[in-house]
């Protein structure tokens, strides 16, 4: 690409809303098998879809996942979570580790790269994410389920961690959302449900208890603004509550230790 082909490329993003469109140009070209499908892919962007769609990856937390249309993107500020998780598998031998809610199962696939000896599932309800959950981590190491009701039964009462990204954006916030996250993403993966949001939260809360083993613990993201309100579910479910707030001032995870 020519300095001057590279320029129209960023100035037809730029012109489409695109903030960043100097980096958006930079992972569309890095993805691009050739010219032709650059151009169609620019064309894509530039209508509204996001860019991952578009060129089918993410980056998240060091690794290069699949991702496609139809399929809930994971997030930047999701990497305290997958943190998280980690630091709870550290002193642990051969744990098991469940992503729930787990969308391409960004969650898993980091704790199966950090973790080697784990034993990494993930579990989702919707069939677009676990095909690319598939990819991210391997055929066998998806269940289709809402909440944890897909995973095998031999795992109730052996898990370590259990760690989610649930919806947990509240119905009268759904508005406030980028257009393109309303538009292109499942709004099952975005509305938690309920008047705050923490329906599915606390579903997986309630849950949790009996697929953890003693001192295991359910790790999920929220806003700082739910954070009371499921910590108290946490405790109504028989789990001790605590609550790392990131560096954004809106990402929290909840840990609810068995």
């Amino acid at each position: 690409m020519t300095a001057g082909e590279d320029e129209r490329l960023i100035a037809q993003l730029r012109a489409a809303g695109c903030v960043f469109a100097e980096e958006e140009a930079a992972v569309l070209r890095r993805w691009a098998a050739d010219p032709r499908q650059l151009a169609a892919w620019a064309v894509r962007r530039a209508a509204g879809e996001p860019l991952e769609h578009v060129v089918g990856r993410v980056e998240f937390a060091g690794l290069d996942l699949v991702v496609g249309p139809g399929a809930f993107v994971p997030r930047q500020r999701s990497a305290l979570l997958a943190a998280t998780a980690v630091d709870l598998l550290a002193a642990r031998r051969s744990p098991v580790f469940v992503e729930a809610f787990c969308g391409v199962a960004p969650i898993a696939a980091y704790v199966a790269d950090r973790c080697r000896g784990a034993y990494v599932v993930a579990t989702d309800a919707d069939p677009v994410a676990l095909a690319f959950a598939a990819e991210n981590l391997s055929a066998d190491a998806v269940y289709r389920g809402a909440g944890l009701s897909g995973l095998p039964e031999p795992l109730r009462g052996r898990v370590d961690v259990i760690a989610a990204v649930p919806p947990y954006v509240p119905e009268s916030a759904v508005e406030l959302l980028p257009h393109e996250a309303v538009d292109h993403e499942p709004r099952a993966a975005l509305v938690g449900g309920g008047d705050d949001g923490l329906l599915r939260a606390a579903e997986l809360l309630q849950q949790a208890r009996s697929w953890l083993l003693d001192g295991g613990a359910v790790v999920i993201e929220m806003n700082v603004a739910q954070t009371s309100a499921a910590s108290e579910i946490a405790r109504a479910g028989g789990l001790s509550p605590s609550v790392i707030e990131g560096g954004d001032g809106q990402t929290a995870v909840l840990i609810g230790l068995r």
